[in-house]
């Protein structure tokens, strides 16, 4: 089983993403530029890279920070229907190529201004449809030669990729990570994801659905190597616990002062971020350091719940997920400049001398 530890990068353009209090540089290439160095230098693989209309083009963003970087590998967010998925195959296939492997892909499937740039406005189960022929295709593009395909979304007629993905002779491509809590999505990452990713939901709910997701994939006869695990979560460190929790209430009180915050807040507006709204209504604090209180005052996907305490605490949370068998874990808090090597240097060190 691989192991993942990634940070994010927020690319947006106007500031304050999650309470960060940068202001100068935010949303340029360099402030991106010198995050993801930041995180190369304090241990970490990569970064997610966030996607949404009206934010910079992850793939662009992700393109020059490889070109500024040595290991970093870029989670590139991207969406079906914004990306035609021969046009993404053979995107993704040229910077993996260049970068030579270093290409990881999110594949996200919730609605987006989809009239902006010109997508269909599909419900949900027939968005969930479309992603897993997408997935089929590119899959395709990238392992096959001359690949015709007639499907309900798509179709390609003799379609061939040059260059390949980097290593495609020895059978490799980028890995596919994906998200989403609905029966519908669970079904396209039982049989098409590589990696599926849980917010941070506590341990006997992740326990419950990777046991679901493994029989879901014997059901469905998943033709590809066994589906893997990630965790996205907001993880609020401090040299002690009782600094982690006065600075994590500090920083709720803060959200509670910010109507605006709350008037975009939907806590209903998918599966998964339903799962960890209701969470607030079983505890404050769940297992040793689950916070639920953010969710309350507009916190939303990986910023609803926290895991907060010293690095020790954190760690021994999260490796707690590793023994459920979480092999990713995407990870951060704000201000994301300062965190990435707080948390590079103090929690990182402690989950690779736990791993097996």
């Amino acid at each position: 089983m691989s192991r993942e530890f990634l940070w994010y990068i927020p690319n947006t353009v106007l500031a304050g993403h999650r309470g960060d209090d940068t202001v100068d540089g935010w949303g340029s290439l360099e402030y991106s530029v010198d995050l993801a160095q930041r995180a190369e230098r304090n241990g970490w693989g990569g970064a997610l890279i966030g996607t949404g209309w009206g934010r910079p083009d992850s793939f662009v963003i992700a393109t020059a920070i490889a070109a500024r970087t040595t290991t970093f590998a870029p989670l590139v967010a991207i969406r079906p229907g914004y990306w035609n998925p021969a046009h993404f195959a053979s995107a993704a296939a040229t910077f993996d190529q260049l970068s030579r492997g270093r290409l990881l892909v999110n594949v996200v499937t919730g609605a987006d201004d989809v009239r902006a740039y010109g997508d269909l406005d599909l419900d949900k189960s027939r968005r969930y449809d479309r992603t897993r022929e997408f997935l089929q295709l590119v899959r395709r593009l990238w392992r096959e030669e001359d690949v015709t395909f007639d499907g309900e979304y798509f179709s390609v007629e003799h379609s061939t990729l040059e260059p390949r993905t980097f290593g495609a002779d020895k059978g490799r491509h980028p890995k596919l990570y994906f998200g989403g809590a609905s029966a519908a999505a669970e079904e396209v990452a039982a049989a098409e994801a590589d990696v599926q990713l849980f917010w941070g939901e506590p341990l006997d709910g992740i326990a419950e659905r990777i046991e679901r997701l493994s029989a879901l994939s014997e059901k469905l006869d998943r033709e590809h190597p066994p589906l893997e695990y990630g965790l996205r979560v907001t993880t609020l460190v401090r040299d002690t616990s009782e600094e982690a929790w006065h600075d994590a209430e500090a920083k709720v009180a803060e959200l509670a002062g910010k109507p605006s915050v709350l008037l975009l807040h939907n806590a209903g507006s998918a599966e998964g971020q339903r799962r960890l709204s209701d969470l607030a209504g079983r505890g404050e604090v769940l297992d040793s350091c689950l916070y639920t209180t953010p969710s309350k005052y507009g916190g939303e996907g990986a910023g609803t719940t926290w895991l907060v305490g010293s690095a020790d605490e954190v760690a021994a949370a999260l490796q707690k997920y590793r023994d459920l068998g979480v092999s990713h874990f995407i990870l951060s808090d704000t201000p994301y400049v300062s965190e990435v090597s707080r948390i590079g240097e103090q929690v990182l060190p402690l989950l690779r001398d736990t791993a097996s």
